[in-house]
């Protein structure tokens, strides 16, 4: 292939990329739209999660039967279990029910330790070396969030303490760690983007039950449905296809750091959303966060020259 034709290919990786951390940044405002908040709330947490999973799940059962794919063999069926409490349960339940309660924007700060978080949980699951330097970061950004905690408590009145929401948001970025983790077990022999599909056809047989059981009795805001057919199809399904075909046509290494826009696209699309306003100090902390996601990502590599075990599928917040 030519140098150009290369070239024009990483470009177009790039911007698949972009649009995979764009389609997933939305998801925080989404599911407050979704949701609702305490005082006014819409569609409940637990029909949400279900509900969103069980539409992905109905488009993942097309796409599969339409690529012709071949069954999970039997060793691979663990692995893509425990992607479906993390991915599809765990991570958006805990998003939900934090989010009645916090703005997306406050979200956002939490959730961009993501990919540090994910860098850990790969460390710790699949017994990686990581340098000293790495784990100093790790400490460094948990403090940032936890300092970010604590102001937002004290501004808003609730003393010196920590928001039962920001403890939700924490548990959602370990599911999703610990599901990413267990999911990039089995990308190489599945394939990146039926790793998702399997993991949404293998929740059905729960999902598409409990969302009929589920179902909303009282009216809904026209908003809440626009939010949550937009987890079901893009944040839990289409996002996926733009992320990962552009970490494999653009190299994984450089795709990735696009992840790194994420809380910021998060925080911007609040505005238009949710009327939410552009507040400096979360900016500010979301800058913190997020640079050491970059000095702790360069330092997560074992000090050895050997391979890592397993290639992250992505490191970025659904």
């Amino acid at each position: 292939m030519s140098a150009p034709a290369d070239t024009r290919r990483e470009t177009l990786g790039l911007w698949l990329g972009v649009l995979g951390v764009a389609i997933f940044a939305i998801t925080l405002p989404m599911t407050r739209l979704a949701t609702g908040t305490v005082d006014a709330p819409q569609l409940s947490p637990w029909f949400v999660t279900l509900g969103r999973a069980a539409l992905a799940g109905g488009l993942s059962a097309v796409f599969l039967l339409a690529t012709r794919s071949p069954l999970p063999q039997r060793h691979q069926w663990k692995p893509l279990g425990m992607a479906v409490l993390g991915n599809a349960i765990g991570y958006p339940l805990l998003l939900a029910y934090a989010l009645r309660v916090v703005t997306a924007s406050h979200a956002a700060v939490i959730t961009a330790l993501l990919p540090l978080v994910s860098a850990m949980v790969a460390a710790w699951v699949l017994h990686q070396r990581a340098r000293l330097g790495f784990w100093v970061c790790a400490v460094l950004g948990s403090a940032l969030v936890v300092a970010f905690s604590l102001l937002r408590a004290q501004q808003q009145g609730h003393g010196f303490g920590f928001e039962w929401a920001d403890l939700l948001l924490v548990g959602a970025v370990i599911a999703a760690s610990f599901g990413y983790i267990y999911g990039a077990q089995v990308t190489p022999a599945l394939g990146a983007e039926r790793v998702i599909c399997w993991v949404c056809v293998m929740a059905l047989p729960l999902t598409l039950p409990a969302t009929l059981l589920l179902w909303p009795e009282e009216p809904v805001a026209t908003s809440a449905w626009i939010g949550f057919v937009y987890l079901g199809v893009f944040s839990m399904w289409m996002g996926f296809f733009a992320w990962y075909r552009g970490l494999a046509i653009g190299g994984a290494l450089r795709v990735s750091q696009t992840q790194l826009l994420q809380p910021f696209l998060s925080i911007l699309a609040a505005i238009p959303l949710l009327g939410e306003p552009l507040d400096a100090v979360t900016l500010g902390f979301a800058a913190a966060v997020v640079a050491t996601v970059v000095v702790g990502k360069r330092l997560s590599q074992p000090p050895t020259s050997s391979p890592p075990t397993a290639a992250h599928p992505r490191s970025t917040t659904t």
